[in-house]
């Protein structure tokens, strides 16, 4: 049998200058994911440590979604990956007419950026552009 693709297909990238395990920190807890993504139940199925998790997604979506940490000269690049499909009320997959498709990659799209923008913001500290990460 073969499985639909999934509608939705987002990737991003943030680059953070904090080390890896300074970004990976602010996903290990899972208490943080329902403030990031409130709508969505994640269960992992991989632990990369300091290179990212990913998951299995459930909730107002059903598929999977991924934070890989690329250490990359002095910081970290966020790649951010959701591959999934809104679901109805029963759990299962919801098709969607392809306006209302499009609002909700363009909402999912802004909502990982926003998230990814939000860590920087944090995590750099009000690090200047051009000066390295603060000592840990």
């Amino acid at each position: 049998m073969n499985q639909a693709p999934p509608a939705l297909d987002i990737v991003d990238e943030t680059f953070i200058v904090v080390p890896p395990s300074t970004v990976a920190a602010a996903f290990a807890d899972p208490r943080s994911w329902s403030r990031y993504w409130p709508d969505l139940v994640l269960e992992v199925y991989t632990d990369r440590g300091d290179q990212g998790l990913r998951w299995t997604v459930r909730g107002a979506l059903i598929g999977t979604m991924e934070v890989w940490l690329e250490p990359v000269l002095d910081g970290t690049l966020l790649h951010y990956f959701l591959r999934a499909t809104p679901a109805g009320p029963d759990g299962e997959p919801r098709p969607l007419q392809a306006r209302d498709l499009r609002r909700e990659f363009d909402r999912r799209a802004r909502a990982a950026k926003a998230i990814a923008l939000g860590l920087k913001e944090v995590l750099e500290d009000g690090r200047e552009p051009g000066v390295g990460p603060r000592a840990e």
